[in-house]
C-alpha cells in the first residue's frame, strides 16, 4: 500500500481511538469540573463497562445486534449504580478531600479489578459486533462499525452538551461548579447534584467500553490505558472544561493512532506524557482552562 493510502487508514484508526477516549474522558472532566475530585478509579469504572458488556451479549444469546443494544442500556446504568453506591459510602464520608479522595478512588480501582478478576477470570474474551459491513474504498474496505463508533460517540458528546447548558439539570450542575455555597443558599440539592455527577462520569466511561469491545476484547486490565490517556486530555484540554477535553482527545487520539500504526504505540505514549510536560510547564491550566485568580 502506498503512503497515502496507509496514512488514510492509520488516521482513520486515530479517528476512532479519538472518539472512544472523548467519551471516557469527558466523564473525568465532568467529575472534576463540578465535584473537583480526581477520580483514580475511572479506569476501571471504564473496564467494569466492556465486562458487563460481554456478560449482558452471552447471557441473552440474541442477535448481536440486540445484544449489543442491551449492553449498550444495561452497562452503563449498572456501572452508573455502583460509582454512585460508592460515592455515598465513600466520597461523601470523607467529606470530598482532595488527598483523602485520591486514596479512596485508588482503594476503589483495586476493589473492582480484583472483584472482576475473581469473578469474570483473566481471559480476553470478544463482544460481537452489531453489524459486520465494510465500507469499500478506492484503495482498501473498511469496518461500517468502526464508523458508527466515531458517530455515535459525537451524538453523545453533543447529549452531554446540550444536558449541560439547555436544561435545569444542567445549569444546577453549573451552578454547584461554580460556588458550592452559594449553589446551598439557592436550595440546589449539592450532595444530590455529586453523586448524580460521579455516576453519570462512570456512566461516560462504561459507554465508552461499550462502543470499544466489539474493537477491543474485555479484559480485567483494560482499564489502564484509558485511565492515563484520560488524564492526559483532561490536563491538556484544561480541568474541568468539556471544549479542551474534546479538542485534545481528538489531538491525543489521532497522534496516538497514527503513531502506533507508523512507528509503535509505546512511543505513541511517550510522545502524549512529553505533551502533558510542555503543557504544565507552558500553560499549567491547560489549553482552555481558566488560570486561578
Amino acid at each position: 500500500m502506498d503512503f497515502g493510502p496507509f496514512f488514510l487508514l492509520a488516521a482513520m484508526e486515530g479517528a476512532v481511538g479519538a472518539a472512544v477516549l472523548a467519551v471516557t474522558a469527558l466523564g473525568l472532566s465532568l467529575v472534576f469540573g463540578v465535584m473537583r475530585v480526581v477520580n483514580v478509579a475511572h479506569g476501571e469504572f471504564y473496564m467494569l463497562g466492556a465486562v458487563i458488556a460481554w456478560w449482558v451479549t452471552s447471557l441473552l444469546g440474541v442477535h448481536p445486534a440486540l445484544g449489543f443494544l442491551a449492553a449498550l442500556i444495561v452497562s452503563p446504568l449498572i456501572v452508573g449504580a455502583i460509582a454512585g453506591a460508592a460515592e455515598r459510602l465513600v466520597l461523601t464520608r470523607i467529606h470530598y478531600d482532595p488527598e483523602a479522595t485520591i486514596v479512596a478512588t485508588i482503594g476503589m480501582l483495586y476493589i473492582i479489578q480484583q472483584a472482576v478478576l475473581m469473578t469474570y477470570g483473566p481471559d480476553a474474551r470478544p463482544v460481537q459486533p452489531p453489524f459486520d459491513f465494510r465500507i469499500q474504498l478506492p484503495w482498501f474496505g473498511y469496518s461500517g462499525y468502526k464508523l458508527f463508533v466515531i458517530l455515535a460517540a459525537a451524538l453523545l458528546m453533543l447529549a452531554v452538551w446540550w444536558g449541560l447548558t439547555r436544561t435545569r439539570v444542567g445549569l444546577m450542575m453549573r451552578a454547584t461548579q461554580f460556588d458550592r455555597e452559594t449553589a446551598r443558599a439557592f436550595a440546589i440539592p449539592v450532595d444530590t447534584v455529586y453523586g448524580g455527577v460521579f455516576a453519570v462520569g462512570a456512566m461516560l466511561a462504561a459507554l465508552g467500553a461499550v462502543l470499544v469491545t466489539p474493537i477491543q476484547q474485555a479484559h480485567y486490565l483494560m482499564g489502564h490505558d484509558p485511565l492515563l490517556l484520560s488524564f492526559i486530555v483532561v490536563i491538556i484540554g484544561g480541568l474541568g472544561s468539556l471544549r479542551g477535553t474534546v479538542l485534545a482527545a481528538v489531538i491525543i487520539g489521532m497522534s496516538d493512532g497514527i503513531i502506533s500504526v507508523f512507528f509503535s504505540p509505546t512511543l505513541a505514549k511517550i510522545i502524549a506524557t512529553l505533551a502533558v510536560a510542555f503543557v504544565l510547564v507552558w500553560r499549567p491550566q491547560g489549553l482552555f482552562g481558566e488560570r486561578p485568580a
